[in-house]
């Protein structure tokens, strides 16, 4: 398991959101495990987003089949990441990293989104 291998990991001095993805909250039931992986990055403080297992809107095509829910729901996610205080927010789904992006533009969040094996490739960079 990943988890259990050691990672040469460098410091990243930054706070990440971690935004669970539907697809591996609910359909998967994988929650800690990323952020136990991320934890493990010397430097990065990973703090929690509220009702974080909430969809952000994209839900594969949800933001267009459903529009308006969609919005809704992404003007909310990114609500709670800037209660979360945190300047990145990170997710292992790229249909809601697009989601929370567009969102944080529109709400002028400066906002860096990012997935977590971005995050993981630019500490072993550092080493």
């Amino acid at each position: 398991m990943l988890i259990d291998a050691e990672l040469p990991l460098g410091e990243l001095r930054a706070t990440v959101a971690y935004h669970d993805a539907c697809h591996l909250a609910h359909g998967q039931k994988v929650r800690s495990q990323p952020r136990e992986l991320l934890r493990r990055i010397p430097g990065l403080t990973v703090v929690d987003i509220k009702d974080s297992e909430l969809c952000c809107g994209s839900a594969g095509v949800y933001n267009l089949t459903e529009p308006a829910m969609a919005e809704e729901l992404g003007r909310m996610k990114v609500a709670r990441i800037r209660e979360s205080g945190a300047r990145m927010v990170t997710a292992g789904n790229p249909g809601c990293l697009l989601q929370i992006a567009r969102h944080a533009r529109e709400a002028g969040l400066d906002l860096e989104v990012v997935h977590p094996v971005d995050l993981l490739a630019r500490a072993l960079r550092d080493t």
